[in-house]
């Protein structure tokens, strides 16, 4: 695996000059994706790289980031049970380092559970008499599918019921083969039983064009389902492995966000004059400096959690069950601290930061979108309270 990062700054640079366009046209990021897929992006890498990459995207485009994000925690899950000695992901690394683009299709409406239950259901199919042909069938209805226009391998998860057994949780992958959409060219149904609706229409995050995903009988053969689990949470590792490259990629992203506000605050606290002052730069000014000062403070204890994290993640280090608490509390300080930062950025950048074509606008409307991810701020506490007094009655 590599860990010399692919992001260049001709490379970064444009993503940055594209990312208002997106914004402001509720568009997909076909072209960054090109451009990233053709700089090896999508290739696997460790957890510590893909951070460390991941933040300096954001910095540049939080929402193509953000739609990364789904992939490069695919990447991290089938690197993690590799490690572990677990090949049954091998095929996601191979797909990975082909360039085929991965991502999720697991939030459902009114499912607070999100991955120990589900709402969308599936069936057995038995196949022929020599087992060729079998596999599951998943029927419902999936939202906030990032990468929706561009995505090739979809995961997915829904709940079977059958008769003589308990319910369990069957998770697998759907593949799109066929040419992908194109910026003229939507491709609403990509595959039999699966149909996109392009519906995304959001404040914040607006490329990553997050689209309701439905599923009619879509079909999966055994050997692309990754496990069937119980109902209700369980230690599995590849459950453990999704919560951990999820979170803590989805913390990088959000400082990489910060990063950038800061980065403008710190630029316009320069530009800015005071006419009290007698013409001096807000630079100059107690105030703004003690904002300036606060922001980096908070930005600043991000940083060694989450390389901690990821140098523990990859040298394979057992914090048992304590991992839950520490992931979801990462991801949470992340999107606290990200919002607190953007909103001292605000301040110090003054009326012109209001402006709906500034940038600094633009990211107090993506660093929004961070508490709608897993874990929310009242699963998190309750994964600490459940560490800390041990679980409710």
């Amino acid at each position: 695996m590599s860990e010399q990062t692919v992001l260049s700054p001709e490379l970064l640079h444009g993503i940055r000059d594209r990312a208002p366009d997106h914004d402001a046209r509720n568009s997909f990021f076909f072209d960054d994706l090109t451009a990233l897929r053709e700089a090896g992006y999508l290739r696997p890498r460790s957890l510590t790289a893909a951070a460390r990459d991941q933040r300096m995207l954001a910095a540049h485009a939080p929402a193509t980031a953000l739609g990364m994000t789904m992939h490069l925690v695919w990447m991290g899950v089938a690197r993690d049970l590799a490690a572990a000695g677990d090949d049954s992901l091998a095929w996601v690394a191979r797909d990975c380092e082909a360039g085929e683009l991965f991502a999720f299709a697991i939030s459902e409406a009114g499912n607070d559970r999100v991955m120990t239950d589900s709402v969308t259901r599936v069936d057995r199919v038995p196949g022929a008499a020599d087992g060729s042909g079998a596999g599951w069938s998943f029927t419902g209805k999936k939202i906030i599918t990032s990468l929706s226009p561009a995505w090739t391998r979809l995961g997915v998860l829904g709940r079977h019921d059958p008769a003589d057994a308990d319910p369990a949780i069957v998770h697998g992958f759907l593949l799109r083969e066929s040419p992908v959409s194109t910026p003229d060219r939507l491709e609403l149904h990509p595959a039999p039983g699966i149909a996109l609706t392009p519906d995304w229409d959001s404040l914040g995050m607006r490329a990553t064009q997050s689209w309701t995903t439905r599923l009619d009988a879509a079909f999966i053969p055994d050997e692309r389902v990754s496990r069937i689990l119980p109902v209700g949470p369980t230690l599995d590792p590849f459950l453990l492995a999704i919560s951990a490259n999820f979170l803590t990629l989805m913390a990088a992203v959000y400082a990489g966000l910060a990063d950038r506000a800061l980065e403008l605050a710190v630029e316009s606290a320069h530009r800015r004059t005071s006419l009290k002052n007698g013409g001096a730069p807000q630079s100059a000014d107690p105030d703004i400096r003690w904002r300036v000062a606060d922001a980096a403070l908070a930005l600043d204890a991000l940083a060694p959690q989450i390389e901690a994290v990821c140098r523990d993640r990859d040298a394979g280090l057992d914090r048992g069950a304590r991992w839950f608490r520490d992931l979801a509390g990462l991801k949470q300080r992340a999107v606290v601290t990200a919002r607190e930062v953007v909103d001292q950025c605000m301040h110090i950048a003054g009326g012109g930061a209001y402006r709906a074509g500034d940038e600094l606008s633009r990211l107090q409307r993506d660093v929004l979108a961070g508490i709608y991810h897993p874990s929310d701020p009242e699963s998190v506490h309750a994964t600490v309270a459940a560490d800390l007094l041990g679980p409710l009655p």
